[in-house]
């Protein structure tokens, strides 16, 4: 098993198993109940909300502004320029790729007769990119920086992964 740890692609697959495996757990909640209260949906919306913002910043942004310390006064720039860079690309990718919002009942992007179901599966897509990235991106990392302890390149991304959930 430590002979798979050390290969950053194989922990990178490991990991995104792992993480939807813990996805689907967190999503099997809906078969425990028949409903929700519009009153428990917004704390739940609230909540889940609060803690992608706290796990963006303490998992993503925080470690870059450290990874980015040699730059001086100007840290903050590739932290800056990447977060601003994503989000140019993935509110182009909300306007032009055809996705549906639950929640809204509504269509965007561009106009399409694909089928509800399928807009849906694009719009989990959509969320889904991101945290994929951040999960090779933290793998990609940390298998330069913890070479030393392969077995520790599990824990960052995970942990970026599953509190985002």
């Amino acid at each position: 098993m430590v002979e798979i740890i050390k290969s950053p692609v194989l922990s990178a697959l490991l990991a995104g198993c792992f993480t939807w495996a813990l996805t689907a757990l967190g999503a099997s909640a809906v078969f425990l109940s028949r409903g929700f209260s519009r009153r428990a949906l917004d704390i739940m919306l609230g909540f889940a909300g609060g803690v992608m913002i706290a796990a963006s910043y303490w998992s993503l942004l925080a470690p870059a502004l450290e990874m980015s310390g040699h730059w001086g006064r100007l840290s903050f720039v590739p932290a800056a320029v990447g977060f601003l860079a994503g989000a140019v690309v993935l509110r182009l990718v909300d306007y032009v790729l055809p996705h549906l919002h639950p929640a809204l009942n509504q269509v965007e992007g561009v106009p399409t007769h694909l089928s509800r179901t399928f807009l849906l599966v694009l719009a989990i897509t959509l969320h889904n990119i991101p945290e994929g990235l951040a999960v090779g991106v933290s793998f990609g990392a940390m298998a330069r920086v913890l070479s030393k302890y392969p077995a520790l390149n599990l824990f960052v991304p995970l942990n970026i992964k599953c509190s985002r959930k």
